[in-house]
């Protein structure tokens, strides 16, 4: 029989049928439990309510000063209640949030204001020397709004035209923001360095933010009302959704402009902190504090870590502070974690260094992200499920971007066979869970940021007295990873590695310095390849430079 009959007649109507957004979270939770915290930071604390009204007011005031549907507005900002507020208020206004990472260097920052042709940009007040020589770069007007946190003490002056407590002020704390027509429709800009050192602007959807946004919850357990702190940057894949999962969960958002050990063990004491997430290096931050910080958490705290496999010193230093951690994995592409190394009951039992290998795996599909597999690239078929058989991490399904901005070809390239291509070469296990060996591509890894080895390659190539140059992985206790540069010098060329490193110093944003700089003659195939496989032997006895 034919399931026609299912289709006459029985269409999409505003009755059955609305568009996923995660903004649909901060308007119930504001109804069903208006006088609940919603953010605590430092002096402030508001509730759900006030956060709802304040969202509202951003989105008209943007509004009213012509910034609407598909137009890019740009944040400059810490881990401040003003950045929990443009998740909200700048999709309700239509426009697409485009959160910059703190740590670049202007010319970085001048570039994704360019190519996302950003309307306006909120800027912390810590941050204006750098958004100051970025602004002065660009070819277009935009309007730039102050912010001055009252936890914020050290320098910087307001550059902007108006400050945005009077930008809300302007602003209906009743106004009737619309889903968007199409969850299709864009709602975060996020720049990744990728293979090169020309950043790629990685568009997310409606869609993709609300499911990444509930499989959170799902992949935690996560209970109503947690009270989440902000280790985690919310610039960086918009703090993995969490913003729209603290939100559905009507959980508090303790802001935490700052990674630090003591401020972190105060705020879980304090404000009774149940979940957090970060990099291998908060996570270690936090481990290896002096006991006398520690004391006095007696409740449950849950951990998320992605990036660097959590070694069995973590997990066991993480056991003894009473903390459960969990390891997700996910790039910037999949709205950051879209797979999680999911514990099974049965692990309890095991010794340390057997969990700790199991843990070490990148795991399972999130539950509402379609698959992750581990396929040959070449013939997009899966690998023999053994633990040996290499191939490439793939992911597929709601939890993926849109593409890249402006550039069809590497969307095109990303998306080839039906599948993200996300460059980790892996292998798979007879349980179904995947476990990355290498990295196809030279991407460096530091403090969970990723750092381009062609973007380091091309500045020390600037330098007269550098011939050739190759950049990789160096292992780092602190940071998981840094940038080791080996250098072969031009003939008759004197230069020191302090001379490079202020070179570099002076062109790239401080994480992304080489931190280690060897002298040599670069090893090269027949047809005059570096060898960056034999480099990545020898760097980890590579002297290290205080930089």
């Amino acid at each position: 029989m034919s399931t026609g009959m299912y289709e006459a007649g029985l269409d999409k109507t505003a009755a059955n049928f609305a568009a996923l957004t995660p903004l649909t979270f901060i308007e119930r939770t504001a109804a069903v439990y208006p006088t609940l915290p919603a953010i605590v930071h430092g002096a402030i604390r508001r509730n759900w309510a006030e956060t709802y009204a304040r969202a509202r007011r951003l989105a008209s005031a943007l509004n009213a000063r012509g910034i609407g549907a598909g137009d890019t507005v740009a944040a400059m900002l810490p881990n401040i209640p003003e950045m929990v507020e443009a998740h909200f208020g700048i999709p309700m206004a239509g426009a697409v949030l485009n959160t910059l990472n703190t740590r670049l260097d202007a010319s970085t920052l001048a570039f994704m204001l360019t190519h996302g042709e950003a309307k306006a940009v909120l800027i912390d007040r810590e941050f204006s020397a750098v958004m100051r020589e970025a602004l002065a770069q660009l070819d277009h007007p935009l309007l730039v709004i102050d912010i001055d946190d009252s936890e914020y003490t050290g320098a910087g002056e307001r550059i902007g035209e108006i400050d945005y407590e009077r930008l809300l002020a302007s602003g209906d704390p009743a106004f009737q923001w619309a889903p968007p027509s199409d969850e299709w429709n864009a709602i975060c800009l996020n720049y990744t360095s990728g293979t090169t050192g020309n950043p790629k602007g990685v568009v997310y959807h409606h869609r993709g933010a609300y499911t990444n946004a509930v499989s959170n919850i799902l992949e935690w357990d996560m209970p109503k009302h947690a009270v989440y702190l902000w280790t985690l940057p919310m610039f960086h894949c918009n703090g993995w959704c969490f913003p729209w999962t603290v939100a559905a969960r009507a959980g508090v958002n303790v802001c935490l402009r700052r990674v630090d050990a003591k401020t972190i063990f105060d705020l879980i004491r304090s404000e009774r902190v149940t979940h957090y997430c970060g990099a291998p290096i908060v996570q270690n931050l936090l481990v290896n504090a002096p006991d006398s910080m520690k004391e006095g958490i007696a409740h449950r705290v849950h951990a998320m870590v992605a990036g660097a496999a959590p070694p069995a010193a973590m997990i066991e230093g993480m056991e003894r502070l009473g903390f459960e951690l969990t390891h997700v994995y996910g790039l910037t592409e999949v709205y950051g974690p879209a797979a999680v190394c999911a514990q099974q009951d049965a692990w309890r039992a095991l010794d340390i260094g057997e969990r700790a290998r199991l843990n070490a795996r990148q795991g399972v599909r999130y539950h509402l992200q379609d698959a992750v597999s581990v396929l040959d690239p070449l013939t997009m078929q899966p690998v023999t499920a053994d633990g040996e058989t290499i191939g490439e991490i793939m992911f597929r399904g709601n939890i993926t971007m849109k593409g890249y901005l402006k550039n069809a070809a590497a969307t095109e390239e990303a998306f080839r066979g039906g599948w993200f291509h996300t460059g980790d070469l892996a292998v798979a296990y007879p349980d179904g869970y995947v476990r990355i060996k290498d990295r196809s591509k030279d991407i460096i890894i530091s403090g969970g940021e990723n750092i381009s080895s062609i973007e380091v390659e091309d500045v020390l190539y600037r330098h007269p007295a550098v011939l050739a140059v190759a950049v990789v992985a160096k292992p780092d206790a602190r940071w998981g990873e840094t940038p080791c540069a080996f250098v072969e010098l031009k003939a008759g060329a004197n230069v020191s590695a302090d001379d490079l490193i202020a070179h570099c110093k002076a062109h790239l944003a401080g994480f992304k310095v080489p931190r280690a700089i060897e002298f040599c003659e670069l090893p090269k195939t027949s047809t005059g390849k570096i060898q960056k496989f034999e480099l990545r032997k020898r760097a980890g006895s590579v002297t290290a430079i205080d930089v």
